[in-house]
Parts: structure tokens; sequence; C-alpha cells
């Protein structure tokens, strides 16, 4: 799965997991990254408001996203 910027410099973590409804809610986004379920660039993220760019991929209950 992909996910255009569309022009923007970032999206933060959490909402990306909310955007895509990967979670239920902005809530459930920030647990399940403090309680280290979200792997960005092959690393454990606990940043709830990590930036994400253009060419970082996040990986998360099984689905796997690449920053466009």
């Amino acid at each position: 799965m992909t996910f255009e910027l569309n022009g923007k410099e970032y999206i933060e973590l959490n909402k990306l997991l909310k955007t895509l409804n990967l979670v239920e809610s902005g809530g459930v986004a920030k647990m399940v990254i403090q309680d280290g379920e979200v792997v960005v660039n092959n690393e454990i993220e606990l940043r709830v408001r990590r930036k994400l760019r253009v060419g970082d991929e996040v990986e998360f209950n099984e689905e796997k996203v690449v920053i466009k």
C-alpha cells in the first residue's frame, strides 16, 4: 500500500494510521505506537508524532505502507 503526501512535506505517524483506517481513533493510534507495535524503516517507533517523509516505510498489523 502507498500513501501520497500530495505536496506536503510530511505526515505524522499517528495521523497516517488514522487516515488509512488502520486504527479506530487517534487514541488507539497513540496506544499502539507507544506499545511498540509500529515499525518505521525496520525499527520499532515509539514517537507518536514521528514525521514521515517520502521513502519512509511503515509496518503495522501485517500492513506495509510506503510514503510517496
